[in-house]
């Protein structure tokens, strides 16, 4: 073989692409992944845009990354450490505060503080969740069946899927059935009474998709961040040592390890059709690397809509990608600090600034901030999850100085007039200004800030749309329909291209489920 001839090319080195190629070589294949930018990660990434102050630029915790990937690529070897946020705080108007601590007995003292009725409700809802995400969680690894298919493959993907449905009681079968249609709203309103709590809830909801809690769907949203989980704890949340960039740099060196040769600068073109199959791509700067196969961890659209002509692809599945909705709704603002932001609800420095601070006052709240967003506006009231990462690693900002991450909705693609410098600073302002409101002393702290906006997201992580999770997360794209009916099993109407990113099966976030079964279908099909 030659430098460019390899068994397999894929397309992007975020966190799936290094996944898949790292498989692929764990069994034996060489393999070359192709990063148009100069860093590997993708939306996973950590970067300084201020001298001596990091940050996770984009994508911000990790829960969701597959206990079983960690394992098989060795990735603590490789340098990955999650540490535990502990703590999540909703600063209330009052001056009063809703805690969740690590502590189940401290949280129910506050929790009943507020609210008996909520503190008896809590634990049997935690437990209705959980048992609903374990149940679901299989799929998360089942690689969908085509149910209009007869061939051999899809009866027994569904012949599995049976017996799966099989397993469970009639009351699981019924949850399920109900998380996958209803909105958060009115999940969470079954359960609670403290606006707060109801508030804070919702939000695991609609991260990520251009909906409202009380929309239709955000109930299976609510449950898909329900699935994580860190060193075996459910339902667990951390923070990456060095940020989400040592994610993707554990997982890159691990690839390395196993012999994948990363190349950065090297942008696809196109993806080189010989035959009527994949046979390699076309990069920009004129070189060709022929493989056979080509596997594309990029979003669904520049997947299909431009890295491959349309005359390859059947016109319906064409019309299919164009209409899978990728708008994005959440911004980030990356805030350098001379020191802590000082909460009025609880002054000074204390056990909330090592966990997560929530602005997310009432499920109306967060639904008033998508109705300016469904018309066109950044929400001028938004729902704002904060960390502060330099308060669990030191390593992120300079001594005694601080960096927060401010993941922000809503902020929609497509506002009214586009994106520029000033809608970009007004946005960064907002957020300051809400922020302000609970912690007053935030604007005199300020060393620098970083304000990312979907079309950002875009700009410089290459997702269409800017939208985190490669499509939304709505019941018509998920499972056998994510990202097209009948091409959800990781193999494309192209013979020898496949797609293993977020935008297909089971979905977004740092999870790599979709990396590693693509993969595995790769290797099936060469055997």
């Amino acid at each position: 073989m030659t430098n460019n001839q390899y068994d397999a090319i894929v397309i992007g080195a975020g966190h799936n692409g290094l996944i898949a190629a790292a498989y692929l070589a764990r069994a034996g294949k060489k393999v070359a992944v192709l990063e148009r930018r100069e860093v590997v990660g993708g939306a996973a990434v950590t970067a300084e845009p201020f001298p001596g102050y990091r940050f996770s630029q984009f994508s911000y915790v990790v829960s969701l990354l597959r206990p079983e990937i960690i394992r098989d690529l060795e990735l603590p070897r490789h340098g990955l450490k999650i540490l535990p946020l502990p703590s999540t705080v909703t600063p209330m108007d009052n001056g009063d505060y809703l805690a969740a601590w690590d502590d189940h007995d401290l949280t129910r003292q506050e929790l009943y503080r507020h609210s008996p009725r909520d503190a008896e409700a809590s634990d049997e809802y935690g437990r209705v969740m959980a048992r609903a995400a374990k149940a679901i969680k299989p799929i998360i690894g089942l690689v969908p069946p085509d149910p209009s298919s007869l061939s051999l493959r899809d009866m027994k993907g569904l012949l599995r899927l049976g017996q799966y449905g099989k397993s469970l009681s009639e009351k699981e079968l019924y949850q399920i059935s109900k998380l996958l249609t209803q909105s958060a709203g009115d999940l969470l309103n079954d359960w609670f009474e403290f606006d707060p709590l109801k508030g804070t809830k919702s939000a695991s909801g609609i991260i990520g998709t251009f909906l409202g809690p009380y929309s239709p769907g955000t109930a299976y949203v609510l449950l898909h961040h329900y699935m994580g989980e860190i060193d075996g704890a459910f339902r667990a949340w951390g923070f990456c040592k060095n940020g989400n960039g040592g994610v993707t740099q554990a997982i890159a060196s691990s690839a390395r390890a196993l012999g994948v040769e990363i190349r950065t600068n090297a942008a696809v073109q196109q993806v080189i059709v010989k035959g009527g199959r994949a046979a390699g791509v076309a990069l920009a700067n004129g070189d060709e690397l022929r493989a056979k196969v080509v596997i594309s961890a990029a979003d669904p659209k520049r997947s299909f809509l431009q890295f491959v002509e349309d005359k390859h692809l059947p016109d319906d599945f064409v019309q299919q990608i164009r209409n899978f909705r990728v708008r994005g709704s959440s911004g980030k603002v990356n805030i350098a600090l001379s020191e802590l932001p000082d909460f009025t609800c609880l002054p000074g420095e204390g056990p909330l600034h090592r966990g997560a601070i929530s602005i997310s006052p009432s499920m109306e709240y967060i639904e008033r901030a998508y109705d300016e967003a469904k018309y066109g506006e950044f929400a001028k009231n938004p729902y704002i999850d904060m960390i502060i990462p330099s308060m669990i690693d030191r390593d992120m900002a300079p001594p005694g100085h601080h960096v927060m991450s401010c993941f922000v909705q809503y902020a929609p693609y497509d506002i009214e007039g586009g994106w520029d410098d000033a809608k970009r600073d007004a946005f960064g302002e907002t957020v300051i200004s809400t922020i302000e409101r609970y912690a007053p002393n935030i604007r005199r702290a300020i060393v620098g800030k970083q304000v990312i906006t979907p079309k950002d997201i875009e700009n410089i992580a290459g997702i269409t749309g800017g939208n985190i999770f490669h499509g939304e997360l709505l019941l018509h794209q998920l499972f056998f329909l994510r990202p097209a009916p009948q091409w959800a099993d990781f193999r494309t109407p192209l013979p020898g291209y496949y797609f293993g990113a977020s935008g297909a099966h089971p979905g977004g976030g740092v999870m790599g489920a979709a990396g590693k079964m693509a993969a595995q279908e790769v290797l099936k099909d060469w055997k």
